[in-house]
């Protein structure tokens, strides 16, 4: 038994939405005229079937424009991880586990998504194979991870891991995402204000101190360029930044000027530190995760190398992956990557030594992880005054550049 996702037509003409488990296209659309709707579309919940229907009763689907499909997000994932987890750890079986979560979930897509992966479970495929037909919501480590999970028969204890690791993931960026909120705010609302100002108040007031015939100062004769200058090239601005933005786009998806600007970003006074405390904590992490699941170390650092967004360092620590392949250690194979903070290469030669890889892995990601949260934090602290004083500047300027001819005008009289 599979799930489908359908769109119908009730007897009102409204649409309605939902997912449905049966075991063919034919079979949920006549659930459906079973219950007075009418079907518009059918789609298999995991993404692997499309139908269009215009009602007719042949087991023939068309394949759609579009997929109905949709990914979690980071913190659905991180939520249905959890409940997984907790079923799991109560004893309920995968099938039964994955149905209360569905039921529980009052997210359509969320709903669909969970019982095609419980439809996989109900046709004999493991768990990590039902997941892989959402690539884009579970990747290779958490697949892989759950997968090690029920090879070694502790899968309760791996998904509490995961959830755990997607907790503190998502926590992180939600509070960046929070510290930047204002700061952002202030930047648009000082763009908002200084254009407007430029646009409509600057000309109105510089009309009235040209036809007073008198000289004007520089700061005003400036103030009045730049008006002019937005007034009539604002277009070719928006046009100029948008092509930056797409150019730079461009360029990074060539895979020769994305990884020399890797590189670059690897060495840059404050972004270099940030990127590589970043990276190394999601690498640590997750080799950290997979280790302790009973992945091959070999293995574990090739999964852990997709989770670096750094394709410069990516390749490094490819490099590395091959060195431990061919009998290498784990630490003088790290410290050929170059980029990697000290404190990582003391711990993980402390846990190669003492035999706990996976916890001082945990203990370096974890400090790594708080380091960049800090440097973020300080940065974006910096970046609230800083923006105060730039538009207070920008509106000195151009109240000055205003006031400097109405007070020669007031010494004339």
């Amino acid at each position: 038994m599979a799930a489908f996702s359908y769109v119908a037509l009730d007897a009102k003409g409204k649409q309605k939405k939902g997912v449905l488990e049966a075991d063919s296209l034919r079979q949920v659309r006549q659930m459906l005229r079973d219950q007075g709707l009418v079907p518009l579309n059918v789609a298999n919940a995991s993404g692997r079937e499309r139908s269009s229907t215009n009602g007719s009763d042949n087991g023939a689907s068309k394949p759609a424009l579009f997929s109905m499909a949709r990914r979690l997000s980071a913190l659905d994932r991180v939520l249905f991880t959890r409940q997984l987890a907790t079923l799991i750890t109560a004893g309920l079986p995968i099938e039964e586990a994955l149905q209360a979560i569905a039921k529980q979930s009052e997210k359509q897509h969320v709903r669909g998504l969970v019982l095609g992966i419980r439809g996989r479970v109900l046709e004999g495929h493991a768990l990590a194979h039902s997941l892989a037909d959402y690539p884009s919501t579970f990747n290779d480590m958490y697949r892989s991870t759950v997968a090690a999970g029920e090879q070694s028969g502790f899968l309760d204890k791996v998904l509490e891991n995961l959830a755990s690791y997607g907790e503190k993931q998502f926590e992180s960026g939600r509070d960046v995402e929070m510290a930047l909120v204002y700061p952002v705010i202030l930047f648009l609302l000082a763009l908002a204000i200084v254009g407007a100002l430029m646009v409509y108040v600057v000309p109105d007031m510089v009309g009235v101190i040209e036809n007073s015939g008198q000289e004007l100062p520089r700061i005003t004769e400036v103030l009045i360029g730049i008006s002019d200058f937005l007034r009539f090239n604002w277009y070719f601005i928006l046009a100029g930044v948008a092509a930056l933005v797409v150019g730079g786009r461009v360029l990074l998806a060539q895979p020769h000027v994305r990884l020399a600007w890797d590189k670059r970003r690897l060495s840059m006074p404050l972004i270099g530190r940030i990127a590589r405390g970043a990276n190394s904590s999601r690498y640590a992490n997750t080799l950290s995760i997979l280790t302790s699941s009973g992945v091959p170390l070999v293995e574990a650092m090739r999964i852990a190398e997709q989770v670096v967004n750094n394709q410069w360092l990516k390749r490094k620590l490819g490099e590395a992956t091959q060195k431990v392949k061919e009998g290498t250690s784990l630490n003088i194979a790290l410290e050929g990557v170059g980029y990697l903070p000290p404190m990582l290469m003391h711990m993980v030669a402390s846990g190669e030594a003492s035999g706990q890889l996976d916890s001082m892995l945990e203990r370096v990601a974890n400090f790594q992880q708080a380091e960049v949260e800090r440097l973020v934090t300080t940065v974006v602290s910096l970046f609230q005054p800083l923006m105060l004083v730039m538009m207070g500047g920008l509106v000195m300027f151009i109240v000055m550049a205003i006031l400097l001819p109405i007070l020669n005008m007031n010494q004339l009289v």
